[in-house]
């Protein structure tokens, strides 16, 4: 006997809905860094735009958390959308690290 497979449903749960927590934890992560510390590699305006970038995704990921939500799970995201948003956590991941890196050499 085969096992079944999952269906479009289920494997929807079971990786988008994952997903969409992961990009809400990582760009309120983001915001937290930016809001409360001066960035100094980015310019004030760098700096501010990355910020209003990161609101900017965060309601689009509310926005399909909610659609999702609303359609029990019925409801895909094109990757087009997805997309961006990744390249996006990847960028503020960058930013931190480098972050963490500077602070690190100015505290020795």
């Amino acid at each position: 006997m085969q096992p079944s497979q999952p269906t479009e449903r289920e494997l929807l749960a079971k990786v988008l809905a994952p997903l969409l927590e992961d990009f809400k934890y990582w760009f309120s992560r983001s915001i937290t860094l930016l809001e409360s510390e001066r960035i100094t590699f980015l310019s004030e305006e760098e700096q501010n735009d990355l910020i209003a970038r990161i609101k900017n995704s965060q309601e689009e990921v509310k926005t399909a958390s909610m659609l999702f939500k609303a359609t029990d799970g019925r409801a895909g995201i094109d990757t087009k959308v997805l997309m961006p948003w990744h390249s996006l956590v990847g960028e503020c991941w960058s930013v931190a690290r480098r972050w963490r890196k500077e602070k690190e050499l100015n505290q020795n």
